[in-house]
């Protein structure tokens, strides 16, 4: 299990944000902003080693916000060469300049997901411009009627698709990796979402990074527990680096240790 760091960034800022307040023109929910850069923040997790973590773009691509996005994702990726994932707009025409730019991965949503389902043809097209290994699916999740259904466009549209570890099986031959936030926590430190882990662990393959909802060291734990020790996470609003009360040196010292 490792720890999976973050940077999400809003308006150009580093921010920790309410996940399913992103709607269009409505009032985002903030939970934290940052006077540092991006760059500054992959470069804290550049010296301490951590792998795999992602830079999320919140805006819609194609406005103002999102190219104020786009210019901390440049030094925040700069800072980490081949150590940080990046997503938010991504596509089958950019996902190359992201990886020229030092992402060691693209992460698709939207683009994938289209219309409600799953586009294979779309995937397949990624697949042929930055190759398998260099991809991964987010597989964000709303609950709805009991069941977790995969969502888009900044987490507010849902699709047709039920999060369930034989549609994990099946997309696993066509990506490196899976990011799974659970958007009904996410950015809320009020627990994590349990019953969703359970799901997740059933998934064999490929690596999951899950996100949401995270209070404390004990939530790690038990994250470590029902994933067997598979299943990486990420912490944001409740990390001191962040506005936090949970230090962000003994994360890094609790997962180190159980290595």
């Amino acid at each position: 299990m490792d720890f999976r760091p973050c940077i999400d960034i809003h308006d150009g800022k580093v921010k920790q944000i309410v996940g399913g307040s992103l709607a269009d023109g409505g009032e985002v929910r903030e939970n934290f902003v940052s006077d540092r850069g991006a760059g500054e923040y992959a470069s804290l997790y550049r010296e301490k080693g951590l792998k795999g973590g992602h830079v999320i773009l919140l805006d819609k691509k194609g406005t103002p916000s999102y190219e104020r996005d786009l210019e901390q994702a440049r030094e925040a990726l700069a800072a980490w060469p081949g150590g940080m994932q990046i997503g938010g707009g991504v596509d089958a025409e950019n996902a190359e300049e992201f990886l020229d730019m030092g992402a060691s991965h693209v992460i698709v949503t939207s683009f994938v997901f289209s219309e409600g389902k799953i586009r294979y043809d779309r995937i397949d097209e990624l697949k042929y411009v930055v190759g398998k290994s260099h991809l991964v699916l987010d597989l964000s999740v709303r609950q709805k009627e009991g069941k977790y259904f995969i969502v888009t466009d900044r987490w507010q549209r849902f699709t047709e698709e039920e999060l369930t570890p034989e549609l994990m099986r099946n997309l696993s031959y066509l990506c490196d990796e899976f990011l799974v936030h659970a958007v009904n926590v996410e950015g809320t430190g009020t627990g994590i979402d349990e019953e969703l882990l359970a799901i997740l662990a059933q998934a064999e393959g490929n690596p999951v990074t899950y996100a949401g909802g995270i209070r404390g060291m004990d939530d790690i734990e038990t994250i470590r527990e029902i994933g067997q020790g598979r299943i990486h996470f990420t912490v944001g609003s409740r990390l001191d680096l962040f506005g936090g009360e949970l230090p962000f040196d003994e994360v890094v010292l609790a997962v180190t240790k159980k290595m």
